[in-house]
């Protein structure tokens, strides 16, 4: 966290190696003192650990991404390729785009799964030393409740996504009970109400500004439970077949988006590309990221290793070359001549050489999501990316990934050879989420009319996110052409089409597209009718098929069933 340093309580492991030593009497060192558990239950205890459950929030690894979660929403989503060295650099992460023959024993959906109740576990340790002190102690003692719960309810937020059924532990199960609770406890709804009641918590006692960047804030708890309330919406039988639509349930979405929008704590940003430049880390627009560090006291600081796979193949850089953008995604982004999207026909004739960027009108975001070879990367005229950088372009095409990244002469990068990554923050929600969560709720309320300025505020952002976006020679880099959307028929229909399509344009390669198809239970046709004519254009993709009913979720891990002895309920079609 940028000012908020990174502590746990003392409760390290310690190896000690023993090769070549004959006497081990040495180890035969009776313990001069300790510490039990309740001993630990002090305010300053108390707070160091809500910061260890703050830092679990970053704790994830490039085989095991949970900061963007690339590889479960965007790979599985027809937005972006595998990418890497070929389908076996990381095996899982190509089970996980081709669906065909992902598994339950895959490595990385374990590990993904063991991480995240990793971080639930720090939050419900500070919680059971927070209710083991008093307000009298502890003067912060409810807001530090709230944060800790904030963070808990994140973390499960991610694996109702990724499983959609979990055990609920919270911190009244003792660790000696954690195997006695099964995924199925509880409901696909109530198991989305407790995750709700831990935003709610905060939304009633979190204060509207910490004094600490990076903390949450009520703000943060509001928009994140509207979109817990969100996803809830959208009511899901046992073959996760989205069934009906709870009004209920939008209202409060409604409700709360309203309050963020007029809290005034946030803003769009006026370029599009502040988003994703460090310099702009924890501005008007960033609701609630997740932050990094470094020259922070430790010995390569706080990166985002979840990233690291994602640098071109350059001298500047010099690997992985993972997470490549979809042609379907680039084509996605041409605009008609009143600038805007082609619904029916984006996909007729792809977006490939040079010249097609010019001569086919494009909506400004593509440049700042898309490396794009002979145009600038991450907005460096003198920079320009090259086809080269891609590590095997005959498999996965020549484009990259841009948002997550970040240029050699960034303050934010660092080289961990043969790696690299920055510290530049992770928005989890930034402000234009709020407004599309808003006008999707309208359109799903049949307002369509009120949802039609939100979307082209988010729009009108983009018209003016250009200057960023330059050659050399101080031309624009493509042919920008983009519209707002007109008043004359906005139908419910419409609206809800135009809804869809720019949150993927304003999200795209952010790991949040996969989920939006499983919540709008329209994952199957959709990602069936992609993968029909992606794989004329990638072999690899042969044999990909989703599978209803089944591919919607993860499976429960091998290891976790086994774990539980039985206990756990495998996921449909699995």
């Amino acid at each position: 966290m940028k000012s908020i340093h990174v502590l746990t309580l003392a409760a390290a492991l310690l190896a000690l190696g023993t090769a070549g030593c004959s006497d081990k009497d040495f180890l035969d060192v009776p313990p001069r003192g300790s510490l039990s558990d309740d001993q630990l239950n002090t305010p300053e205890n108390a707070d160091k650990q809500v910061i260890a459950a703050y830092s679990a929030l970053a704790n994830d690894g490039f085989t095991v991404p949970y900061t963007s979660l690339w590889p479960y929403g965007n790979l599985r989503s027809g937005d972006a390729y595998k990418g890497g060295g070929g389908i076996g650099d990381i095996e899982g992460f190509h089970f996980y785009e081709t669906f065909t023959y992902n598994r339950t024993d895959v490595g990385n959906t374990d590990e993904v799964w063991f991480r995240l109740y990793v971080g639930i576990g720090r939050a419900n340790d500070a919680l059971r030393r927070l209710n083991a002190v008093t307000d009298a102690q502890m003067p912060t003692r409810q807001v530090r409740i709230a944060e800790a719960r904030f963070l808990r309810g994140h973390f499960y937020f991610i694996l109702k996504e990724l499983f959609d059924r979990v055990p609920y532990i919270d911190e009244t199960v003792p660790v000696d009970q954690y195997d006695q609770v099964s995924n199925v406890a509880l409901t696909s709804q109530q198991l989305w109400d407790k995750i709700a009641d831990d935003f709610q918590a905060g939304a009633t006692s979190l204060p509207a500004t910490q004094p600490e960047v990076g903390r949450a804030s009520q703000v943060a708890a509001k928009a994140y439970l509207a979109k817990v309330r969100l996803f809830q919406a959208y009511v899901q039988n046992e073959q996760h077949q989205v069934t009906s639509i709870d009004q209920g349930k939008l209202q409060e979405v409604l409700r709360l988006t309203t309050e963020v929008i007029a809290s005034g704590k946030h803003s769009l940003y006026p370029d599009f590309g502040n988003n994703f430049m460090s310099a702009f880390d924890n501005g008007a627009e960033s609701v609630f990221a997740i932050q990094f560090s470094k020259d922070d006291g430790t010995p390569r600081g706080r990166i985002n290793q979840g990233s690291k796979l994602n640098y071109p193949m350059n001298a500047e850089f010099g690997c992985c070359s993972f997470h490549q953008p979809s042609q379907n995604l680039v084509n996605a982004f041409k605009t008609d001549a009143q600038g805007l999207p082609q619904f029916a026909t984006f996909n007729t004739g792809s977006l490939t050489d040079s010249a097609d960027f010019q001569t086919h009108g494009v909506d400004p975001r593509l440049d700042h999501t898309v490396a794009i070879p002979t145009h600038p990367w991450k907005y460096d005229p003198t920079f320009v990316f090259r086809r080269s950088w891609v590590r095997v372009p005959d498999v996965y095409g020549q484009f990259m990934s841009q948002k997550e990244l970040v240029g050699p002469g960034d303050p934010a990068f660092q080289k961990l050879p043969p790696f690299m990554s920055s510290t530049k923050n992770w928005a989890v929600i930034r402000y234009a989420d709020v407004l599309l969560m808003q006008a999707e709720a309208l359109i799903e309320l049949n307002r369509p009319a009120e949802a039609l300025p939100l979307i082209n505020q988010v729009r009108q952002r983009a018209q003016r996110s250009t200057a960023l976006l330059k050659q050399r020679n101080g031309q624009p880099t493509s042919n920008y052409r983009i519209g707002l959307y007109p008043g004359a028929g906005w139908s419910q229909g419409y609206a809800r089409e135009a809804l869809r399509w720019e949150r993927r344009l304003e999200f795209a390669m952010e790991g949040s597209r996969f989920f939006d198809l499983v919540r709008w239970g329209i994952a199957a046709d959709y990602l069936n009718d992609y993968f029909q004519v992606e794989k004329t254009r990638r072999s690899y993709l042969q044999n990909a098929r989703f599978t209803r009913g089944r591919d919607e979720y993860l499976p429960i891990p091998l290891n976790q069933i086994n774990f539980s002895k039985g206990l756990y309920q495998q996921n449909p079609g699995w």
